[in-house]
């Protein structure tokens, strides 16, 4: 099954992806957080339990504490976590949002509403 970590300082978002999920019965393991630092928490713990990273691991570009650039950032920085797969979404559809988030190192860069089914599909491909 495919594990995906979503994090977004969003409770609407956060909300909107858990319901997309079971409404729409996709075969997902998803954990959202609302924050980067409980999300790397997560990672840790999962690390220290010699678990697999998450499949992917999307963040939301704008948070007041902790950006998603920031948090991919790190993650690329942790040689634990800098093979993981790594998104960042957004509302904004600017080339420069795009731009700076894959200079950052992610993967791929998602607009907002993410499409959950669309996203699992790709990452089985």
């Amino acid at each position: 099954m495919t594990t995906l970590f979503y994090v977004d300082d969003s409770k609407d978002d956060l909300f909107y992806l858990d319901y997309i999920c079971r409404k729409q019965q996709i075969d997902v393991d998803l954990f959202c957080f609302s924050t980067a630092e409980m999300a790397l928490e997560a990672l840790e713990t999962r690390a220290a339990e010699g678990k697999a990273p998450p499949d992917l691991l999307v963040a939301d570009l704008y948070m007041p504490l902790d950006s998603g650039i920031s948090l991919i950032t790190r993650l690329r920085l942790d040689d634990r976590f800098k093979a993981m797969r790594l998104a960042i979404c957004s509302g904004s559809d600017a080339a420069e949002d795009r731009a700076r988030s894959l200079d950052a190192g992610a993967d791929v860069y998602l607009e907002k509403p993410l499409d959950l089914a669309t996203i699992i599909l790709n990452l089985e491909m």
